[in-house]
Protein backbone atom coordinates (compact mmCIF):
# COMPACT_ATOMS: atom_id res chain seq x y z
CA UNK A 1 0.00 0.00 0.00
CA UNK A 2 1.28 3.46 -0.90
CA UNK A 3 0.65 6.38 1.43
CA UNK A 4 0.27 10.01 0.58
CA UNK A 5 1.50 12.29 3.34
CA UNK A 6 0.34 15.86 3.66
CA UNK A 7 2.14 17.28 6.71
CA UNK A 8 1.69 20.87 5.51
CA UNK A 9 -2.00 20.43 6.36
CA UNK A 10 -1.07 20.46 10.06
CA UNK A 11 -1.13 24.26 9.88
CA UNK A 12 -4.85 24.05 9.15
CA UNK A 13 -5.46 21.33 11.73
CA UNK A 14 -3.61 23.18 14.50
CA UNK A 15 -4.94 26.64 13.80
CA UNK A 16 -7.48 28.05 16.17
CA UNK A 17 -10.88 27.44 14.68
CA UNK A 18 -12.70 30.68 13.92
CA UNK A 19 -16.16 31.22 15.32
CA UNK A 20 -18.86 31.01 12.74
CA UNK A 21 -18.76 29.21 9.42
CA UNK A 22 -16.80 30.60 6.48
CA UNK A 23 -19.00 28.59 4.10
CA UNK A 24 -22.00 30.52 5.41
CA UNK A 25 -20.30 33.90 5.77
CA UNK A 26 -18.40 34.06 2.46
CA UNK A 27 -21.38 34.14 0.10
CA UNK A 28 -23.04 36.83 2.24
CA UNK A 29 -20.06 39.21 2.05
CA UNK A 30 -20.47 39.83 -1.70
CA UNK A 31 -16.68 39.69 -2.19
CA UNK A 32 -16.31 36.69 -4.49
CA UNK A 33 -12.69 37.41 -5.41
CA UNK A 34 -11.69 37.93 -1.76
CA UNK A 35 -13.49 34.75 -0.71
CA UNK A 36 -12.39 32.80 -3.83
CA UNK A 37 -15.98 32.03 -4.83
CA UNK A 38 -15.91 30.77 -8.40
CA UNK A 39 -19.58 30.14 -9.04
CA UNK A 40 -22.97 30.80 -7.46
CA UNK A 41 -25.90 28.54 -8.24
CA UNK A 42 -29.40 28.78 -6.84
CA UNK A 43 -28.74 26.56 -3.80
CA UNK A 44 -24.97 25.79 -3.94
CA UNK A 45 -21.73 27.58 -4.72
CA UNK A 46 -18.15 26.70 -5.66
CA UNK A 47 -15.18 28.02 -3.68
CA UNK A 48 -11.45 27.37 -3.92
CA UNK A 49 -9.93 25.61 -0.93
CA UNK A 50 -7.65 28.09 0.86
CA UNK A 51 -5.41 25.19 1.93
CA UNK A 52 -5.29 23.25 -1.35
CA UNK A 53 -3.71 19.88 -1.91
CA UNK A 54 -3.13 20.88 -5.55
CA UNK A 55 -3.90 23.88 -7.77
CA UNK A 56 -7.58 23.87 -8.65
CA UNK A 57 -8.70 22.20 -5.39
CA UNK A 58 -12.28 23.42 -5.04
CA UNK A 59 -15.32 22.71 -2.92
CA UNK A 60 -19.03 22.69 -3.63
CA UNK A 61 -21.25 23.68 -0.70
CA UNK A 62 -24.90 24.53 -0.18
CA UNK A 63 -25.72 28.02 1.03
CA UNK A 64 -27.71 26.49 3.86
CA UNK A 65 -25.76 25.35 6.91
CA UNK A 66 -26.54 21.62 7.04
CA UNK A 67 -24.30 18.79 8.19
CA UNK A 68 -25.50 15.72 6.32
CA UNK A 69 -26.61 14.59 2.87
CA UNK A 70 -30.04 13.64 4.18
CA UNK A 71 -30.51 17.23 5.41
CA UNK A 72 -30.31 18.58 1.85
CA UNK A 73 -33.53 19.19 -0.04
CA UNK A 74 -33.98 17.35 -3.33
CA UNK A 75 -33.27 20.62 -5.17
CA UNK A 76 -30.07 21.24 -3.16
CA UNK A 77 -28.89 17.66 -3.61
CA UNK A 78 -29.51 17.63 -7.36
CA UNK A 79 -27.80 20.98 -7.90
CA UNK A 80 -24.93 19.99 -5.61
CA UNK A 81 -23.94 16.98 -7.69
CA UNK A 82 -24.63 18.72 -10.99
CA UNK A 83 -22.22 21.41 -9.79
CA UNK A 84 -19.63 18.77 -8.82
CA UNK A 85 -19.91 17.41 -12.37
CA UNK A 86 -19.44 20.94 -13.77
CA UNK A 87 -16.32 21.36 -11.60
CA UNK A 88 -14.89 18.15 -13.06
CA UNK A 89 -15.53 19.44 -16.58
CA UNK A 90 -13.94 22.81 -15.83
CA UNK A 91 -10.86 21.24 -14.23
CA UNK A 92 -10.38 18.80 -17.10
CA UNK A 93 -10.64 21.59 -19.66
CA UNK A 94 -8.41 24.05 -17.81
CA UNK A 95 -5.84 21.83 -16.06
CA UNK A 96 -5.99 18.50 -17.90
CA UNK A 97 -5.31 16.45 -14.74
CA UNK A 98 -4.47 12.77 -14.95
CA UNK A 99 -7.27 12.08 -12.46
CA UNK A 100 -9.40 13.65 -9.76
CA UNK A 101 -10.24 12.95 -6.13
CA UNK A 102 -13.83 13.76 -5.18
CA UNK A 103 -14.83 13.37 -1.56
CA UNK A 104 -17.20 14.32 1.21
CA UNK A 105 -16.10 14.14 4.83
CA UNK A 106 -19.24 14.01 6.96
CA UNK A 107 -18.88 15.69 10.35
CA UNK A 108 -15.65 16.26 12.27
CA UNK A 109 -15.16 12.60 13.20
CA UNK A 110 -15.40 11.80 9.48
CA UNK A 111 -12.51 14.16 8.76
CA UNK A 112 -14.41 17.34 7.96
CA UNK A 113 -12.63 20.56 8.91
CA UNK A 114 -16.04 22.21 8.86
CA UNK A 115 -18.14 19.48 10.45
CA UNK A 116 -21.45 21.33 10.51
CA UNK A 117 -21.56 22.43 6.86
CA UNK A 118 -21.50 19.68 4.24
CA UNK A 119 -19.23 20.26 1.25
CA UNK A 120 -17.66 18.19 -1.52
CA UNK A 121 -13.96 18.44 -2.38
CA UNK A 122 -12.80 18.17 -5.99
CA UNK A 123 -9.00 17.81 -6.23
CA UNK A 124 -7.16 17.53 -9.56
CA UNK A 125 -4.35 14.97 -9.51
CA UNK A 126 -1.33 14.24 -11.69
CA UNK A 127 1.12 11.36 -11.62
CA UNK A 128 3.98 12.38 -9.32
CA UNK A 129 2.14 15.39 -7.90
CA UNK A 130 3.64 14.71 -4.49
CA UNK A 131 7.36 15.07 -3.84
CA UNK A 132 9.95 15.07 -1.10
CA UNK A 133 9.51 18.69 0.04
CA UNK A 134 6.70 18.08 2.57
CA UNK A 135 8.66 15.24 4.15
CA UNK A 136 12.08 16.92 4.35
CA UNK A 137 11.21 20.58 4.76
CA UNK A 138 7.60 20.65 6.05
CA UNK A 139 6.81 22.64 2.90
CA UNK A 140 4.24 22.04 0.19
CA UNK A 141 5.25 23.37 -3.20
CA UNK A 142 2.25 24.59 -5.17
CA UNK A 143 3.14 25.67 -8.70
CA UNK A 144 0.39 28.27 -8.83
CA UNK A 145 -0.72 31.03 -6.45
CA UNK A 146 -4.30 30.84 -5.16
CA UNK A 147 -5.14 34.21 -6.74
CA UNK A 148 -3.83 32.96 -10.10
CA UNK A 149 -5.92 29.79 -9.78
CA UNK A 150 -8.96 31.95 -9.04
CA UNK A 151 -8.38 34.17 -12.08
CA UNK A 152 -7.79 31.14 -14.26
CA UNK A 153 -11.03 29.40 -13.23
CA UNK A 154 -13.42 32.30 -12.47
CA UNK A 155 -14.92 32.70 -15.92
CA UNK A 156 -15.15 28.98 -16.68
CA UNK A 157 -18.52 28.36 -15.03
Amino acid sequence: MKRIWAPWRMQLIRMKKPKGCFLCEGPGRDDDAGDYILYRGLTNFVVLNSYPYNPGHMMVAPYRHVADLEDLSEEELKEHFETVRKCVTVLRQEYNPGGLNIGINLREAGGAGIGGHIHTHIVPRWGGDTNFMPVLADVKVLPEALTETYERLKGKF
